[in-house]
């Protein structure tokens, strides 16, 4: 306390005795009365002087408020006077009246000065964070906003306390389910404070579900038409997630990114924008940028924007982009943020170049934005904002950059509307210079990385006069750069030639085929000019060095050593050197190098563009190198580099070779995975079927023994009471064997009396013979021939006996069956003959019905057999397909276990070449060197791919 007097110059300085006194009493009492009554009068009467008597009032009471907060817990009222006392000594949030007072500086620092004396002992922090759980008002809200200034005083000092404590944060995250508006609203502010820079206590936040509250709490308040309050929420979320990989992945994990689209639905009129609004809308879009920022992991920015395609997210910002009466600032960074969700992904660039402007005739969004870029009318910060657009756009889109070249093709030129390429030309060649040095840039990035589009452009021709010869783009370029123009003009210019130039031999062919350019690039660099002119200096030397570095020796007065000669002679190799590092000297240099978005306080501060910065670091090392080489190390470096490149493009086709099988593999696997599965579905299918029928084959037996049974019930009954068909067919089928029987029998009776009558006029011949002498022999013939007829007459009698017999059993029978069919019609009545026609009736159709019901059963029982035999051999298809697919996946690894071997013998004969380059003093870069800038890149792409 002390150093606090010290502060204050003296115990009373600047208050009258009777002030001091009276906070002096009123501490004691605080201090010693025994009645709480007395003691709470005490703290409310300090409570009323601690704004004006601030200095005194923290000296003397803070002790003894802290003694009250621990000993008068049960008493609310109390309690609340000592929190809002203590906020009032802390807080350096100065009222009106003090303001007029114009009290010393000083102050401001007591609040910082109290804070240290409050959290020295870490008690008194714990001890605030249970009175903030207290559900009564007068406790709970004061105690947040003490909370709340001791976080501004002392964040992360207080934070770290917070952080030890048991359920700290748990504790405060609990303020904003409060039902009263006020504690929910303060208690947004004090997460706020307590989540500023540290990582620890923004992940327990989000994890205690903040994101969803929070969200919950904007949709309360009406999105972009909310108060304060929205703005706060939005605030506290971008420190949740502002360099928080990890909170960035669970926001998306946990589908809120869906959750932003109707943020930005902001409806047809679109006037009457509220400030409030305003500075809503942009922390919303801000909100979107930190989850897509360049800055972030390369994997992490690709599923967000993804997930922000696939919910209508950027569909809403290109309808903002494409809206009217939108203001300035909302619309500059709507298109910032455009901007960075559609970097680097492709499928948002598509979308993006569909998009068209609500126009008569419509045109591309692309166009729209272009015209804007080159029209010195527009606001600086939004010509910068489209310049953004159109080069996230072209980022690793080489479909993006063919589209934008082709526009400037004399194939592809439409007369009847303005393309991107004639405005990117308007714009390069205008009296304007920034426009100049935007076009020139925006070109630069639709060649970057593009040998073909480098070679493509070459064939631009521009008309520069009537009555004159069309010249070529590359021409004109190096026409306006002699002219003199303004260093603006000129920087950009430049900036595309040597973009234009780097890796195209081809393009350095034809700008050393204009025998002006080399004398003007060496007439540029030797000259000794001004500061502004050095930058100049330095680019003309970087484009002289790349048409050294990149020159293939095609034009014999051009050729590396001819050119090394010249700068020897004119320039000399130090100075040459030296003029070279101006540029990467350049204040605005490293400022550009810091991040992709062009960001200058000014349009004269406009130089330099994120990816030139890359291509020379690349480049200014080679170069100097390059420039000290004898034509002898050039000729190696020459064999080296085409050795290089052979073994380079051998390796380029493996990789592509490989790259195609792997996507082969990648094929032949999903259809065996499809295969697999239709074969599981057909298998299930087959088995179901089974046992379909095997149902329908249960239900056929039951049926049939019901039927069985059924046919049995009625024959018992019409043998009883009836004559059905069957017995009436039988009963004729009798009578026909009878009648024939009887035919028989009159036919064998016939035949018996013709024996009958051969006998007697046998035996009569017999008498009548008259000699003796033939007596005897007649006698004996006779006697013979009477022998066999009567054994003939006899089998004849056997077969009439048997007939007989046969004939009287078919008449028994016959009678019989009469008798049968004749007794039930004698013996019942016509009420029992009606009783039995109805049975019969019933019982035939019940059997017509079974009839019918065991037919259709047999046809499904055929047709399911039939399905059953075409399923099996559907089956038997695809398992021999399987097999095929599965011996062409065996012979796709084999061919890539080749390869990878011949890809091995191949990198050991490029590692034997770089080492005879290393000791022919040649310097050689690793490949893992030269790929490291651009390892987040392929990351990229590959998730792109999966």
């Amino acid at each position: 306390m002390n150093f606090l007097r010290g502060v204050m110059g003296g115990p009373s300085a600047g208050l009258q005795p009777s002030g001091a006194e009276t906070i002096q009493k009123l501490c004691d009492r605080v201090a010693s009365s025994t009645l709480l009554d007395d003691r709470r009068d005490a703290v409310r009467a300090l409570k009323s002087l601690s704004k004006k008597y601030r200095l005194e009032v923290g000296v003397q009471a803070m002790e003894h408020l802290i003694h009250v907060l621990q000993t008068d817990r049960s008493d609310s009222e109390i309690i609340g006077y000592a929190l809002d006392t203590l906020y009032n000594v802390i807080s350096n949030d100065l009222e009106e009246e003090e303001q007029e007072e114009n009290l010393p500086k000083q102050v401001d620092d007591l609040g910082s000065q109290f804070t240290e004396i409050f959290i020295k002992q870490q008690e008194n922090v714990t001890l605030l964070l249970t009175l903030v759980e207290e559900f009564d008002f007068h406790v709970r809200w004061p105690g947040v906003k003490l909370l709340t200034s001791l976080l501004k005083q002392q964040g992360p000092q207080v934070q770290q306390i917070i952080l030890v404590s048991p359920m700290g944060v748990s504790r405060l995250m609990d303020l904003l389910a409060d039902s009263r508006e006020v504690i929910r609203n303060d208690g947004v502010l004090l997460l706020q404070q307590l989540t500023k820079s540290n990582a620890a206590i923004q992940k327990i936040v989000a994890f205690e579900n903040a994101f969803e509250r929070l969200l919950d709490i904007i949709t309360e308040e009406g999105n972009s038409d909310g108060g304060i309050v929205v703005e706060d929420c939005l605030l506290l979320i971008q420190n949740l997630l502002k360099n928080n990989n990890s909170n960035q992945n669970f926001f998306k994990e946990g589908s809120y990114i869906q959750r932003m689209k109707p943020w930005f639905e902001v409806g047809d009129d679109n006037c009457g924008w509220s400030a409030q609004k305003v500075t809503n809308l942009h922390l919303m879009l801000q909100l979107v940028r930190v989850l897509v920022s360049p800055t972030n992991p390369p994997g992490a920015t690709s599923s967000c924007q993804k997930a922000m395609f696939h919910c209508g997210l950027l569909q809403q910002l290109c309808t903002i982009l494409m809206a009217t009466g939108v203001p300035a600032d909302i619309l500059t960074e709507t298109i910032n943020t455009v901007s960075e969700v559609i970097r680097g992904c492709q499928m948002n660039q598509d979308y993006f170049a569909s998009v068209n402007a609500p126009s008569n005739p419509p045109r591309p969004a692309i166009v729209v934005l272009l015209m804007s870029m080159v029209n010195e009318r527009q606001p600086f910060v939004l010509r910068c904002a489209v310049l953004y657009c159109f080069q996230c756009f072209l980022y690793k889109n080489q479909k993006g950059q063919g589209e934008i070249v082709s526009t400037l093709l004399p194939s592809t030129i439409d007369g009847n509307s303005v393309s991107a390429g004639q405005l990117l030309c308007g714009g390069l060649f205008s009296t304007d210079s920034l426009s100049n040095w935007c076009a020139a840039v925006a070109l630069a990035h639709a060649l970057q990385e593009n040998a073909t589009l480098k070679e493509q452009l070459l064939r631009v021709q521009l008309a520069t006069s009537i009555g004159n010869p069309p010249v070529s783009l590359l021409q004109q370029c190096t026409n306006i750069l002699s002219q003199g123009s303004k260093v603006q003009t000129r920087v950009g210019l430049l900036m595309l030639l040597c973009t234009w130039l780097s890796n195209c031999s081809i393009a350095v062919t034809h700008f050393l085929h204009n025998p002006s350019n080399i004398p003007f690039l060496t007439g540029q660099i030797a000259e000794n000019l001004g500061e502004e002119e050095q930058l100049v200096q330095g680019l003309c030397a970087l484009l002289l060095g790349i048409s050294i570095y990149y020159n293939d020796n095609s034009l014999e007065n051009y050729r590396k050593e001819k050119l090394k000669q010249l700068i020897e002679k004119r320039i000399g190799r130090e100075n040459f050197i030296e003029k070279l590092g101006f540029i990467s000297k350049h204040e605005l240099y490293s400022r550009a190098a810091q991040k992709p978005q062009p960001s200058f306080s000014s349009p004269d501060h406009m130089v330099f563009d994120h990816e030139f910065t890359k291509l020379v670091k690349e480049l200014e090392g080679v170069i100097s190198k390059a420039i000290y080489k004898s034509s002898e190390e050039d000729k190696k470096e020459e064999e080296v580099k085409k050795t290089l490149e052979q073994h380079d493009n051998i390796v380029t086709h493996y990789k592509k070779v490989i790259r195609e099988q792997d996507q082969e593999l990648e094929e032949l696997k999903q259809r065996i995975n499809t295969l697999t599965s239709q074969n599981e579905q057909l298998q299930a299918t087959v088995t179901q079927q089974v046992s379909q029928i095997q149902q329908h084959k249960d239900q056929y037996n039951l049926l049939k023994v019901q039927l069985g049974k059924d046919t049995q019930h009625h024959n018992s009954h019409s043998d009883t009471f009836q004559m059905n068909g069957f017995q009436t067919e039988e009963v004729s089928k009798l009578k026909e064997e009878l009648e024939e029987w009887k035919n028989k029998h009159e036919l064998l009776q016939g035949q018996l009396r013709e024996k009958d009558s051969v006998i007697e006029t046998l035996k009569s011949s017999q008498w009548e013979m008259g000699t003796e002498q033939s007596s005897q022999t007649s006698k004996s013939g006779g006697l013979e021939l009477s022998d066999e007829l009567q054994k003939e007459l006899d089998v004849l009698r056997s077969q009439v006996q048997l007939q007989s017999a046969e004939i009287s059993k078919l008449q028994m029978e016959n009678q019989k069956l009469q008798n049968t069919a004749a007794d039930p019609v004698s013996v019942h009545s016509s009420a029992s003959a009606a009783s039995n026609s109805d049975l019969e009736g019933q019982l035939e159709q019940e059997i017509k019905q079974l009839k019918s019901e065991v037919k259709a059963l047999s046809e499904e029982k055929e047709a399911l057999k039939q399905h059953l035999d075409s399923s099996s051999s559907t089956v038997a298809i695809l398992q021999d397909e399987k097999s095929k697919l599965q011996q062409e996946v065996a012979e796709s690894k084999k061919e890539q276990d080749d390869l990878l071997v011949l890809l091995a013998d191949q990198d050991q004969k490029l590692s034997a070449l770089k080492v005879k380059l290393k000791n022919l003093g040649v310097p050689v870069e690793d490949e893992d060197d030269i790929e490291s800038g651009d390892q987040g890149d392929e990351d990229e792409d590959e998730d792109e791919q999966d």
